[in-house]
């Protein structure tokens, strides 16, 4: 079993070695799996371009990773010149994964697929996580899931990601518990005694940071090179993209966008997460008499009066707006990202009014970014659990590879 700290990775060449899929890729293995999960099916001689290796390197490799199971051939190339030249993508049953979500209301397990397809999903609420409880939850949970699959699929599982809030201890105050209640966290390693008891290799990231990997990896779309994510869940948390690459910071928490100063509305200042968080959201559907705790039920639709929630996503959006010119003031993003536990209509609804608030926004000197809907949606941090151990033990650094391609 092996634990991989909170923001530490491995190099891609030596780290996790085991069994099945000859344990973690040679570094050539993985600049073409990473390029096949960055733009999708490509054929050997664009493959051969991309990478600069020789027509023969690439086809040992992609022969190789073929033989595994990890790529599949898709449909031939016709309508030119000779014969016609076949694209290989990766295969969606090639390997597996699985995340955890340690959430303030929930926890939530996924087993994703190759191409980050949710195969499987295991969920419970509470009022505020303990270790014991959690590490009871996933034992558990796992063992439903492999229960639940074949063994060539158990096999192909490459480890178990955790995303989770770091210092969980410091929250009691704002979760309303007592002191007592979450001091078990300063001595717990739950990842530790989750691989013991299911033997996996796990990995461990902050949750929102886990979020943001989950938009670089499986996001839908152009993904900036430089941006800003913001994730509203019980507490708004976020991360760092800089040249395609997530950047984890030196404890593992850069992105903490929650704790930065924002106004008010009132002419006074809080941090972001009393304002733009869920946990403001429920206080007060509770104090209107809704069923607040409906919250944490699916992100899919909400049936709470209109009035209240849109209110909150008002003042939620001045603030993020907020962040993300302070932001800008210290690294030129390109973009900001806001994704969250919400129905999509309500992302819609935070991100028009984030950037009808930024545009009023004193600007001198800096280039405010642009504010665009994260693709990934609620599950997100479940999604970048998952994500883990599949980038440990098959791609690159996003950034390696972009720049492999700029050619």
């Amino acid at each position: 079993m092996t634990i991989v700290p909170e923001g530490v990775g491995h190099d891609g060449v030596g780290g996790l070695r085991g069994s099945n899929l000859r344990g973690v890729r040679a570094h050539n293995e993985r600049l073409v799996l990473s390029l096949l999960r960055s733009r999708g099916e490509m054929t050997k001689a664009e493959l051969t371009r991309l990478t600069g290796l020789s027509a023969q390197t690439v086809s040992v490799i992609m022969r190789a990773l073929e033989d595994d199971g990890l790529i599949c051939r898709g449909q031939p190339l016709r309508g030119r010149i000779g014969q016609p030249s076949v694209p290989l993508g990766l295969a969606r049953e090639g390997a597996f994964s699985l995340g955890l979500k340690v959430g303030h209301r929930s926890l939530d397990l996924v087993l994703v697929d190759f191409l980050g397809g949710i195969r499987s999903r295991v969920t419970e609420r509470h009022h505020y996580p303990t270790p014991d409880a959690v590490v009871r939850f996933a034992n558990s949970a796992v063992a439903d899931i492999l229960s639940q699959i074949g063994a060539e699929e158990r096999a192909r599982i490459a480890g178990l990601g955790i995303a989770m809030p770091f210092q969980i201890w410091d929250w009691w105050r704002t979760l309303g518990v007592p002191e007592e209640a979450l001091i078990g966290w300063r001595e717990r390693n739950i990842g530790a005694e989750i691989g013991a008891a299911t033997g996996f290799p796990v990995y461990v990231q902050n949750d929102a940071t886990a979020a943001c990997g989950a938009e670089l990896l499986f996001g839908q779309g152009r993904t900036p090179q430089d941006f800003l994510y913001f994730y509203v869940g019980y507490f708004i948390g976020g991360g760092i993209v800089l040249n395609g690459s997530l950047v984890p910071g030196r404890t593992g928490n850069a992105g903490a966008i929650g704790s930065m100063p924002v106004p008010d509305g009132r002419g006074g200042q809080a941090v972001l997460l009393d304002i733009a968080s869920l946990s403001v959201l429920e206080r007060t559907l509770g104090a209107a008499d809704q069923a607040a705790d409906r919250l944490w039920d699916t992100p899919s639709e909400w049936h709470f009066p209109p009035a209240l929630v849109e209110a909150w996503a008002d003042a939620a959006a001045r603030a993020i707006a907020a962040a993300s010119a302070a932001a800008a003031a210290v690294y030129d993003f390109e973009a900001c990202l806001v994704d969250g536990w919400m129905p999509v209509r309500i992302r819609t609804l935070l991100v028009e009014r984030v950037r009808a608030h930024l545009a009023e926004v004193p600007a001198s000197g800096i280039g405010l970014p642009l504010i665009e809907a994260g693709t990934i949606g609620a599950h997100a941090r479940s999604l970048g659990a998952a994500s883990l151990p599949l980038s440990a033990r098959f791609l690159l650094d996003l950034q390696a590879f972009a720049s492999a391609g700029a050619g």
